[in-house]
């Protein structure tokens, strides 16, 4: 909380204990025969209400950084950072990969919605810092008796899982550190100005451990939608049957979808990143259940 802050607060909670002391000593002591007057007093002021304090960050990335580290380097404005962005990522990832697998235009602004649209019911594509998945989903079995996910849709994910474990999670994560402002000011103009994406960046990752793996098949339904204009895309309207993996965050839903083999491969390097972008352990996974918001 800036200092500024701290002492509208200090000089609000002062207000609000000499309204009430005021109070208590007109009511406590002996009231005095008074002489008349031409006015009646005026009344005490009425208390002041406090400031609602800011949330405290709880993973600061400042406490991550090697004493030796170098200055930052100055960064572009937010509204410009396409191009600085692209040669960072080309950097780290190759330009083969940036291309195959990343949309590069608002990138910052694609990161920061993703991460937040992850652990809530829906993650529009639109919005994705990274291109879809090729083909479609596909179910196996009969509408009669019971679809489930074709355990074959799992490799239509294979190759962005292996483009993710082949990354060096350590220098991806010294590069987030290095471009977190424009995260920071994105995650504020997103429409949380108090709020620190660090945090909810690790909120998230905490929710996404806590997915279950399904080894077994998974029931899916196809959600009937009625009218005179058929879909032309039905593939994207199935619903898991188990009302309980239904319920989870879009996030949650996405890795079950790749099947249980991806799944595991990428919780691995979700405990990775997580571990880095806090400097802790990982914490416990019924901690990171809680409902989404």
């Amino acid at each position: 909380m800036k200092t500024s802050r701290v002492v509208t607060v200090a000089i609000l909670l002062l207000a609000v204990l000499g309204a009430a002391y005021y109070g208590w000593q007109r009511y406590a002591a002996p009231e005095p025969v008074a002489e008349p007057v031409a006015e009646p007093a005026a009344p005490p002021p009425a208390p002041v209400a406090s400031a609602p304090a800011e949330p405290a960050i709880k993973y600061p990335l400042s406490a991550i950084e090697p004493p030796e580290a170098p200055p930052p380097q100055a960064l572009p404005a937010l509204a410009e950072s396409d191009a600085y962005m692209q040669a960072a990522l080309t950097e780290l990832l190759g330009k083969k990969n940036v291309l195959t697998f990343l949309q590069l235009d608002g990138f910052v602004h694609r990161v920061v919605a993703t991460v937040d649209n992850l652990a809530r019911e829906h993650a529009p594509p639109m919005v994705w810092p990274v291109n879809p998945t090729p083909g479609r989903f596909s179910t196996r079995g009969q509408a009669a008796s019971g679809e489930t996910i074709n355990p074959d849709n799992s490799q239509r994910y294979t190759p962005f899982v292996l483009f993710v474990e082949a990354v060096d999670t350590a220098q991806a994560v010294k590069l987030y550190v290095r471009l977190y402002p424009l995260f920071q000011q994105a995650y504020e103009e997103l429409g949380f100005p108090k709020r620190y994406f660090n945090d909810r960046l690790v909120a998230v990752i905490d929710q996404l451990l806590a997915a279950p793996v399904q080894d077994g098949p998974v029931a899916v339904s196809l959600v009937d939608v009625k009218g005179p204009v058929p879909s032309e895309r039905p593939w994207v309207r199935y619903e898991f049957t188990d009302p309980k993996l239904e319920a989870l965050s879009a996030g949650q839903k996405m890795l079950i979808r790749m099947g249980p083999v991806n799944h595991r491969r990428l919780r691995a390097k979700l405990l990775e990143v997580r571990k880095l972008v806090t400097g802790a352990a990982v914490a416990p996974a019924a901690a990171a259940s809680a409902p989404r918001k």
